[in-house]
């Protein structure tokens, strides 16, 4: 079930600053929790007077009873008056265009983290029996995310290429990340990048490309070691790619 919940948030007088702000952050960290178990979708916030705080959020839940828990669970409960409004189909819903035997909950994405690389100067095999090879180091970078951020570490991290006659490139990307709290993470892509001739002359240029112009994209499996981090290990997730003068750009998101 689909719910549309609106949140007005009053923060009581004499609340401490720090009280505040520990809770709008442990309000975050809630938020980026339910959208990675598939059950916030979208956030927004309307439009409001000088010292009000209201959001929108549209939620998936098996009853109104578990969304009131989750509503309940909230850091910021005591001081919201929420007003939950159910959502059934409608028949000129856009999104209900699918053929009718696909009956399967719609897959859903959450950002997990954008990390944004420094690119090494390529290690070239040449002409092998799958295409021609290339190892490409990624020498740095950090990434961030709604409940991540870190760096990318070096000397652990890089692309082994394979570059088809039309220019095509398939992707074996494995990379290294120490988030700020100093856990590891190990991430795995397969990935394939392509586009017209022209687009592809220009990225062998290392010419900064609109990435809207070709397509690059992923699957993803992340590793870890870190037990509050586990939700990773359980995990599918799908990355957008974008390749820049000297460096690389990986958007990555939840598949739910």
């Amino acid at each position: 079930m689909e719910f549309l919940v609106a949140f007005d948030v009053t923060v009581p007088e004499g609340a401490q600053e720090a009280e505040i702000e520990e809770r709008v952050s442990a309000e975050a960290a809630a938020a980026a929790g339910l959208a990675r178990e598939g059950h916030l979708v979208r956030l927004w916030s309307p439009p409001v007077a000088p010292g009000e705080r209201k959001a929108v959020g549209l939620y998936r839940a098996d009853s109104e009873e578990q969304l009131e828990a989750f509503l309940g669970a909230l850091p910021l409960n005591g001081w919201m008056r929420t007003t939950v409004t159910p959502l059934e189909p409608h028949p000129n819903d856009p999104a209900s265009a699918r053929p009718s035997s696909f009956r399967l909950p719609d897959p859903r994405v959450s950002p997990v983290y954008r990390l944004e690389a420094t690119l090494g100067a390529p290690i070239d095999l040449g002409d092998t029996a799958s295409g021609h090879r290339r190892i490409v180091p990624l020498t740095g970078g950090s990434f961030t995310g709604p409940a991540l951020s870190g760096t990318l570490l070096p000397g652990a991290s890089a692309d082994w290429q394979t570059v088809q006659p039309d220019g095509t490139a398939l992707g074996d990307i494995r990379y290294t990340l120490q988030t700020d709290a100093g856990d590891v993470l190990y991430v795995q892509s397969r990935g394939v990048r392509h586009g017209s001739a022209e687009v592809l002359a220009r990225l062998g240029r290392g010419e900064d490309v609109d990435p809207s112009e070709y397509t690059f994209r992923t699957s993803t499996v992340i590793e870890t070691a870190a037990a509050e981090l586990d939700w990773l290990n359980k995990g599918v997730f799908v990355s957008v790619g974008g390749r820049q003068a000297g460096g690389v750009v990986y958007e990555t998101y939840l598949v739910a």
